[in-house]
């Protein structure tokens, strides 16, 4: 497990980050959101060394990481920096011969990880004629060729269009999926809901929020409820203590305010006989979101 603990950075008077700590389990995809400027890119950069940090801690598996255990991330910048005119196969084989592999090795994992990302009808075109959303898919091969074992990657999804976001989510969940801890930054917050275990909100350099993507849904939800039911649910709308917000026939979505109230209305739903379903209704990450920064 990869942990940060206590870490700050200023630039002169200017502090950019403020004790920031969390972890990056082992076999889990954790979310890393904030707004430009939030400190984001800067908290990737110390835990790959290249920022020095004021204070705090990086520890891998409770030891202060090496130089040696960052040869075993994989890192994926958001500043692109594959060199134009390599082949793509060539360059994603050239990076695996720097961390070690021979020659051959070195073919057979940069060909099936490039087939993998959908780009094993590119393997000869030079990465400067590709299109940008392949140009990241080539520079997230890059980051993964060497099976890293911790994965940091800096806005992975941007440029991609939707078929291409699934193919790599789900290469992300694969490695995951192989014991791999993976720490990811995206603006894009639908993909982050649809893809993360752990969620870490930053702004201002600060951590406002984190935890399980559920845990925290299920944190900041309001008293907030659907009731789906066979018959007229119109009878809501005269309940103390109810504010209905929707409503259509048998769908009602409303707010209680107590839990004393949420259960009166389950039970009279209840008693009705006609309650198809009865469930909170969560927050969406986007609405967590503006929560905590504001």
């Amino acid at each position: 497990m990869l942990e940060l603990s206590g870490i700050t950075k200023s630039y002169g008077t200017r502090r950019v980050l403020d004790d920031i700590g969390f972890t990056v389990p082992d076999g889990r995809l954790t979310g890393f959101v904030g707004g430009n400027g939030a400190g984001k890119t800067t908290t990737m950069r110390i835990v790959l060394g290249v920022l020095s940090r004021d204070a705090g801690t990086v520890t891998l598996d409770g030891t202060t990481v090496t130089s040696g255990d960052r040869r075993r991330f994989g890192y994926m910048p958001e500043e692109r920096g594959l060199y134009p005119k390599m082949k793509v196969l060539e360059h994603i084989v050239y990076l695996a011969r720097l961390h070690g592999f021979s020659k051959a090795d070195a073919t057979t994992r940069a060909t099936g990880l490039l087939e993998e990302l959908g780009l094993g009808e590119r393997l000869d075109d030079n990465i400067e004629t590709l299109s940008l959303g392949n140009q990241q898919r080539a520079q997230i091969a890059a980051a993964l060729v060497h099976e890293p074992r911790v994965l940091i990657l800096d806005e992975p999804f941007s440029g991609l269009d939707p078929l291409a976001v699934d193919v790599v989510a789900g290469v992300l969940q694969a490695r995951a999926a192989q014991g791999v801890g993976v720490l990811f930054s995206s603006h894009q917050l639908d993909v982050v809901e649809r893809l993360c275990d752990d969620l870490v909100i930053i702004a201002g350099g600060t951590i406002r929020a984190a935890g399980t993507r559920d845990g925290l849904r299920a944190e900041h939800a309001q008293r907030r409820y659907e009731l789906v039911s066979t018959g007229d649910a119109g009878w809501l709308r005269g309940e103390a203590g109810v504010e209905v917000l929707e409503f259509d026939g048998g769908y009602a979505l409303f707010d209680a305010d107590t839990d004393e109230t949420v259960q009166r209305i389950l039970q009279r739903a209840v008693a009705a006989g006609d309650v198809a379903s009865f469930a909170p209704r969560h927050p969406t990450l986007a609405q967590i979101f503006k929560e905590v920064i504001q």
